[in-house]
């Protein structure tokens, strides 16, 4: 069907809905870049038959056959699991299956063999029993990449968002803003704009962290003291930085048309307003790797996990917008 590299699309937890996202996704397909399970075969026809999904399975032992198959079936790299998995109930013993899941998919693309990762949702808390290390996918994929600072992007298409700090709590995250993590994230975001996205000259708006953007200091100085030391160094360089912004005004239609970017202080202050736009086509990206990787921007969503009900639109967005990003990286000279 298809000689382009296929993407490489993790089981998520087998608890969660990630296998019926998984099917839907390939029977939305519609006819471009192919993409191969790494997940168990009868896991998945298991989900199919039982929700009525008309999806064959078809195992293969490279990812590289996955487009010789992809029309017909849904090419599946076996990976074993533990046990049964249940739907919503997220079991310890597969928690192996769900990081090898990972580790192959990253090793295949690192390799060349895969043009990108897809994640489907994890669920970090059962990892956490069995000694994983890392705060969620960003981090793990950092790490098996040999990547210094990775850095999450969420995308629609009226929005992208970059939290300067992610998976941290308030207290913690105080600790974490400082101009050379300020600057660093931007550097990394402006850059992946650039190479990715064709974006010559990115606009980044910087949020402040304080109501009003501190209401010059009365309500309080990070960015006096902080923020904006951070964005004259930017400008310095030559980057088209702007803020800080008061983030309870920077997200309007009319605020949106003047940057490519937002950047959030923190989690909370970047994700909720893209996914309260936009949560079905959301996608979340990991700039900053020698990879391309992206995934849905929800979560497990244990309970509706063996329904049948759960929308893999925003899934559907991940893998067209991987599959974006590998057709420019392997066409830009």
């Amino acid at each position: 069907m298809n000689a382009q590299r296929p993407l490489a699309l993790t089981m998520g937890d087998p608890a969660g809905i990630g296998g019926e996202l998984s099917l839907k996704a390939w029977k939305a397909r519609r006819g471009g870049r192919p993409f191969v399970a790494l997940d168990d075969p009868d896991r998945l026809a298991g989900i199919a038959k039982s929700l009525g999904l008309d999806v064959p399975i078809r195992a293969v032992n490279a990812a590289g056959a996955a487009g010789a198959v992809f029309r017909e079936a849904l090419p599946v790299l076996p990976i074993k699991l533990g046990a049964p998995p249940a739907p919503g109930r997220a079991d310890p013993a597969n928690a192996h299956a769900v990081i090898a899941s990972i580790e192959q998919a990253t090793k295949l693309t690192m390799a060349g063999e895969a043009a990108a990762v897809v994640t489907n949702p994890i669920h970090k808390s059962t990892l956490y029993g069995i000694g994983f290390a890392y705060p969620g996918h960003t981090e793990f994929l950092a790490a098996l990449t040999g990547s210094p600072l990775p850095v999450m992007m969420l995308a629609s298409p009226d929005l992208r968002v970059v939290p300067i700090t992610v998976h941290a709590s308030l207290r913690r995250m105080l600790e974490m803003i400082t101009i050379e993590r300020i600057t660093s994230v931007c550097r990394v975001t402006a850059a992946a704009l650039r190479q990715h996205w064709g974006i010559a000259a990115p606009r980044l708006a910087i949020a402040g962290l304080n109501p009003h953007a501190g209401e010059d200091g009365t309500m309080g100085e990070e960015e006096i003291a902080i923020i904006r030391p951070a964005i004259d160094i930017l400008r310095a360089e030559g980057m088209n930085v702007t803020g800080p912004w008061a983030a309870d005004s920077m997200f309007t239609p009319e605020a949106r048309a003047g940057y490519d970017v937002a950047m959030g202080m923190y989690h909370d202050q970047a994700l909720i307003p893209l996914k309260t736009l936009d949560m079905r086509r959301g996608v979340n990206t990991t700039l900053g790797l020698p990879i391309i990787r992206t995934s849905p921007d929800h979560g497990t969503a244990f309970a509706i996990a063996g329904q049948g009900i759960a929308d893999a639109s925003s899934l559907i967005a991940a893998i067209d917008l991987a599959s974006d990003l590998a057709r420019r990286q392997e066409t830009t000279p």
